[in-house]
């Protein structure tokens, strides 16, 4: 496999968009910060930054295994399923983000494409290995 083939550039691709998502939700703290004028190093007393700090840290905390995920099943299952999924990670994070900011009460549709576009890449990739090596 090489670097250049399409569906390595296109995981690529996704890797850089969930990095901006990640960068957006930063911003996004920031604006909010401004707007309701609470500054570090607080951390509460408006829900508005609540959420923002929650849809932020909770990004953070699924890029750390949706990267791993999405580059194991890119390299061992191949093909253009597993940026596709990517994409789809990358979508339910930004539904998550808007439901979250509108009420907590709405970050669920989201959440859950995020996490089973994870699991789905975690199976690719469990699948690619195995065969991998059985090939070997």
């Amino acid at each position: 496999m090489l670097l250049e083939a399409p569906a390595i550039l296109l995981t690529a691709m996704v890797t850089a968009l969930a990095i901006l998502i990640c960068i957006g939700f930063a911003i996004l703290v920031s604006r909010v910060r401004r707007s309701v004028g609470i500054f570090p190093p607080a951390m509460g007393g408006d829900p508005r930054l609540e959420r923002a700090l929650r849809v932020q840290g909770n990004t953070v905390e699924g890029f750390i295994v949706f990267v791993p995920a999405l580059w194991l099943a890119a390299l061992y299952f191949q093909g253009w399923v597993p940026p596709l999924i990517g994409l789809v990670w990358c979508l339910g994070r930004i539904i998550f983000a808007a439901g979250y900011m509108v009420s907590a009460e709405k970050r669920h549709m989201g959440f859950a494409i995020s996490i089973l576009s994870v699991l789905a890449l975690v199976i690719l990739a469990g699948i690619g290995i195995v065969n991998a090596w059985l090939a070997a």
